[in-house]
């Protein structure tokens, strides 16, 4: 997440770059979600751990290798022990997940 929000730029500026009256809404990942970022796999963390994967993920050029093996690390370690399952199991059986994707709407006029 760190590496991202140093791409995009907050919710806040985007408000006041497009003017006029913004509506935010979130936008839920659906747990079959065909689409390969990152919260696509809220549901099926095993899939971060394929190197095609997270090469796919814009994300990952921003990090730093040792950081990337630590993730792959940390997040082998926390399935093989069912630590990953105890903390966020829930996840895999949620139909949606309400992440930091969000829709972004302005229209011409008046700031709300």
């Amino acid at each position: 997440m760190a590496a991202e929000r140093r791409r995009f730029p907050s919710i806040a500026a985007l408000r006041l770059a497009l003017g006029g009256s913004t509506v935010v809404e979130p936008v839920p990942v659906p747990i079959d979600c065909p689409d390969g970022f990152a919260e696509a796999f809220y549901a099926r963390p095993e899939r971060l751990l394929e190197p095609s994967v997270r090469r796919a993920q814009s994300a990952w050029t921003q990090v730093d290798g040792a950081v990337e093996r630590r993730f792959e690390a940390t997040l082998r370690d926390d399935l093989c022990s069912g630590a990953w399952d105890a903390r966020y199991g829930d996840w895999r059986s949620a139909p949606a997940f309400d992440g930091a994707l969000r829709l972004v709407v302005a229209r011409p006029g008046r700031a709300a």
